[in-house]
């Protein structure tokens, strides 16, 4: 039996893709759980703050994909051990998530022209900051320590990849064209063996 069970959606492009990624890399075989909508609303009232992801390990639960990620990676060589260094990893973690809450209610517009003005308007100015922060942190690269893989590397991958990939109408594929070593990462991330094995089972 797997040691471990990650319980979230069907969406490749979000904080459950992370998470799986970061066991898939571990080499820890585990429970890949993907709810509907109607499942997860029987099942919200039990997890810890009624959201997911959430992983379960030896019966207990943990949630916030960021505590999972560092959980995953400081036990299995993926995240730095080094104190400081560890921080700015997390850093980075949690300003993929400054990302996520400012652009979420601007994906779920509804009202077609307000969706297209407000998609392009961040398009052009919060996520041209937000990039040029992020490529701020990142060093000689590929990855943010260098030529080692850590979990903070795949967030950045999952979540600079929604707007890579083309499927956010209105937000260019070039998005992110300015800033070279996030790209760099990004194709890093994607190129590594593990990455590519997760991905060709699918």
């Amino acid at each position: 039996m797997p040691l471990y069970k990650l319980t979230y959606f069907d969406a490749a492009t979000s904080r459950g893709e992370e998470c799986r990624l970061a066991l898939h890399v571990a080499g820890l075989p585990f429970e890949d759980e993907r709810l509907t909508r109607d499942q997860w609303a029987a099942r919200k009232a039990s997890t810890p703050f009624g959201a997911l992801p959430v992983l379960v390990t030896d019966g207990r639960q943990l949630a916030q994909s960021n505590a999972i990620l560092r959980f995953i990676g400081s036990q299995h060589g993926l995240h730095p051990v080094e104190p400081f260094e560890a921080a700015l990893h997390e850093s980075l973690m949690c300003a993929v998530e400054d990302l996520r809450t400012r652009m979420g209610p601007i994906i779920r517009i509804k009202d077609e022209a307000e969706k297209k003005r407000a998609r392009q308007e961040a398009a052009a100015g919060y996520l041209q900051e937000w990039g040029a922060a992020i490529e701020r942190q990142i060093g000689a690269g590929p990855y943010l320590a260098g030529m080692k893989l850590c979990v903070a590397d795949l967030k950045l991958f999952v979540a600079a990849g929604a707007y890579l990939k083309g499927t956010i109408d209105y937000i260019p594929t070039d998005v992110f064209g300015a800033f070279r070593k996030l790209l760099r990462l990004v194709e890093a991330v994607k190129q590594h063996p593990r990455v590519v094995d997760w991905y060709a089972r699918k």
